[in-house]
Order: C-alpha cells, then structure tokens, then sequence
C-alpha cells in the first residue's frame, strides 16, 4: 500500500483537528465530502462538490479551516477551493472552477468562468423571478389559520406544537414537526395555519409550502434540464419548509437523496421544517433509512377521528363563518352521524344547505336525514347496547371498555349506570343479557342500577339533565 502524498497527509491531520471542533452531524455533512487535490507552496487546494458547498464553508467555518491550516502547514499556509461546477449544456459533464478562500462575495462562475450574481443564477422553481425575500411566494392558503382550526381532544397536542413552531420557527425542539393522520382529518389545514401564522408575526422569513408530488415533479423537471443545484439551493433559501404528505416520496430515490441534502442544511441552520404524512414514520415504507431517522428528529404527532363535542364544534365554527344559523337538531344530526372525516362532515353540511336553497325547503331533521342517506350507510340506525355504550361513553369522555370493566370509579359507575337503564328502555334484551354486555354481570346488577337512574333523575338536577341529554343523542339518529 503506497504512503499517503503529502496533501493528503495535510487534510488527513486538518481533519483530526476539525472533528474536535465541531458535531459529530456537521463533520458528516460538510466535511467528510472534502477531497484534498494538491499542496503547492503551502497552498493546499481542496475540491467541494457544489457552489453553494464552497460559499457555506466561507460563510461559516473559514475561521476554523485557516487556523487549522496554519496550526498543520504553517503560518504562511493558504486555502484554495476546486469548486465542482455543474454545466447547464445538454450531455456535457460537470468541470470545476478555482476559488480562493475569502472570495465568496456571494457570486457564481458562469459557463466562461465569468462571476455573476447568485440571485441572477439561481431559478425559483415556482417561476418567480428573482430570489428576493419579498418575491418568493408562499404558496400557502390564507384561508387556513388556527382561528378556524377547531381544537379538541382528537388535535390538542398537535395544535400545540403548531403554535409554538409558529412562534418561534427553528427555535423549539419540535424540528421537523412531523404531522401525521388519515386523509380528512385537518392536517393540511394544520399545516397552512403554522405557515401564515410565521408569516403573521415573522414578516422577513421565506415560508413555503409545497406538495411532496409538486417537489417530487419540480426535481425532475431540473434534473432533465440539467440545473439541479439552482433546484437545492432554492429550498435551501427559505426559512419555513412545508413539505405535505411526505409519504409520497416513497420509492423515489434520487429525490429522497436531494431532500435529504436540503433537510440537512435547513437543520443545521436553524431553520423550520414542517412533514404531515397520512401514516407514523415507522409505518413509511420504502424510504431511506437516514431521512426516515431525521423525521424522527424533532416531535411526531398524530390526528385522531374527532369525538362528538368537536364535531359539533367544527360544523358551527363552518357556519358562522360562513354567516349560517341551522337549528341545533339538525346539527347535532350530522355530527352525530358523520363521525368519521371532518371533510364529510362539511360537505354533509353544504349539501344539506344546496338541497333546502334548490328546493326551496326550510332546513329541518327529515331534510337532513333524508340527505344523509348519500353519506351514512343507514339513517335509520337501530338501537343496540352496544350503540348505547358508545354515545354514553363518548357524552362523558370514557372509553367502552370502562363500562365493562371491575373498576368502581364513581363516574365509570354512573355511565355504567345510565348505559343499562336505557339498555333496558330502549331495547328488547333481557336482563340477563344487558349484563353480559357489560362485563358478565348478573340481571340484579340491571335493576339496580336502573332504580338508581329513577332516584337520582328526581333528586339531582344536573344528572337530570346529562340523562335528557344523552337520550336525545340516542334517539336523534333513528327516523
């Protein structure tokens, strides 16, 4: 095995001092890709693999690069760079460019070697000219903002680190923030909302947001005409990167491999990364390793199906945006009966709104139920126990499984309670087998629960009141 020539020597011991200088994660990134070319009269030229590549280091380790030059050669000892320049000319292969160190005035050679702007350079893939802050375009919708995005159980924490993200972008331990959840649920509302919320109070930042598919699509478009490092540096630029359904990049390898750059850099910078996703990240298939790992960097939070109160709370939040009063039946029909997809839940509602404006009806429960056929399997539900269970586990925030359990927590009692007496009311099972329903009790365990319901219905107002309410949950979704 042949020694080591002197230059290589020279990077090999500039590295040593350098990896105790700096992250583990930013030794990886912008130095490890260094390859050391020749050292001339204690000149040592080292070749970078982009531009930009160069620039970073100018801008943000030339202090340590030429103490650590002078520390290993001498003090007389200088850096020169060999910039790997990619050529916009059609089959023609890349070719590289001499740059002394000290001299990134923020320009870039041109085909002839000749300097010229970098915000002349540099294309916008949303074609905008120019990369001025003021010119770059957020791409986001203004009609999506935290004001109209209904909080709940079902969003709470997600909601949460939505805020503090948009307060102080980069600066939180939530980045990326990763949002993840079937399609319906608001996570590209949650999205957009975060995004004009930075550009509400951080006025000089770059937001952008895009789609997974037009990043996917835009990459392709530079990689065949030949001018994919303007594509990086570009997303590179911005301040606040949305991605939406990051899954979509799944078997897409080379875009993976240029995200993963654009990630690294934003990271490190500071800057703030936004991910939604209709799946966890340790759900993604076909993704690299290493991205799928950053994802995990920051905080990952899910969208759950949202829970009766919240329903109702979205469709009145939707009508009094739009300047519409419904009677609360009718309301509480819909939310009672879409319960799955908050974008169903607003279309039952402006189809319910169409219907009465084309029919000229006034909007009442059979119009509405009558509308519902086209989004519910059946409108006309039959009461079960089970059914039962769910709406007084859902009025009073508990899961089923409680009801059915050993436990003798007062309000688990109570919903237990009040599930078997309009068990009994309501359906035609027997005693014996109301019990089993809940947990193998036996048909005195019934009787006595439904004797409690009648004493505590005369003698206690407020759960005179959960009880009338709850039977109105249950009756409204049967014609």
């Amino acid at each position: 095995m042949s020694e080591p020539r002197p230059h290589e020597q020279a990077w090999a011991e500039c590295l040593k001092v350098i990896k105790d200088n700096v992250t583990p994660q930013s030794f990886k990134t912008w130095f490890e890709p260094i390859r050391p070319v020749r050292l001339e009269s204690k000149v040592l030229t080292i070749q970078v693999p982009s531009q930009f590549f160069f620039e970073w280091l100018e801008e943000h380790y030339v202090g340590l690069l030429q103490k650590t030059l002078k520390k290993v050669i001498g003090p007389t000892a200088k850096l020169e760079y060999n910039v790997v320049v990619e050529n916009s000319n059609q089959g023609n292969t890349p070719y590289t460019v001499n740059q002394p160190s000290g001299n990134s005035s923020r320009q870039v050679p041109n085909e002839m070697g000749m300097p010229i702007q970098l915000g002349a350079s540099i294309k916008n893939p949303f074609i905008i000219p120019g990369l001025k802050k003021m010119n770059v375009d957020s791409q986001l919708n203004p009609k999506y903002t935290f004001d109209n995005f209904v909080e709940g159980e079902c969003n709470k924490l997600a909601r949460s680190a939505g805020v503090a993200v948009a307060q102080k972008p980069g600066g939180t331990a939530f980045n990326p923030l990763m949002i993840f959840s079937p399609c319906g649920l608001g996570k590209t509302h949650l999205a957009h909302a975060i995004g004009n919320m930075i550009k509400q109070i951080h006025r000089s930042k770059v937001v952008l947001y895009v789609s997974a598919e037009k990043f996917i699509n835009q990459y392709i478009d530079s990689a065949k005409n030949h001018n994919s490092s303007d594509f990086v540096n570009f997303y590179q630029y911005v301040d606040v990167l949305i991605i939406d359904d990051v899954q979509f990049f799944a078997k897409k390898e080379r875009t993976q491999d240029i995200f993963f750059q654009i990630f690294n850099h934003l990271h490190q910078s500071g800057k703030q990364i936004v991910l939604t996703c209709d799946r966890p990240p340790k759900d993604l298939k076909d993704v690299d390793e290493r991205l799928l790992s950053r994802f995990k960097w920051g905080l990952s939070c899910d969208l759950t199906t949202p829970d009766f109160e919240t329903r109702l709370a979205i469709l009145e939040n939707k009508m009094y945006q739009d300047g519409i009063t419904i009677d609360r039946e009718v309301v509480e029909y819909l939310a009672h009966n879409i319960d799955s997809n908050i974008r169903e839940l607003e279309g039952a509602l402006i189809s319910v709104l169409a219907q009465a404006s084309l029919t000229r009806k006034q909007i009442d429960l059979p119009l509405a139920k009558q509308m519902m056929k086209n989004f519910v399997k059946s409108a006309s539900r039959e009461i079960s126990i089970d059914y039962i269970q769910k709406l007084v586990c859902d009025f009073y925030g508990i899961p089923v499984e409680a009801v059915k359990s050993k436990t003798r927590k007062r309000e688990i009692v109570q919903a237990r309670q009040i599930a078997m007496f309009f068990s009994k009311d309501l359906t035609k099972a027997s005693l014996k087998n109301i019990g089993m329903h809940f947990g193998g009790r036996d048909h005195s365990t019934v009787i006595h629960a439904c004797q409690t319901v009648n004493d505590l219905m005369d003698t206690d107002k407020k759960f005179r009141q959960d009880v009338d309410e709850i039977e109105k949950r249950i009756k409204i979704n049967t014609v």
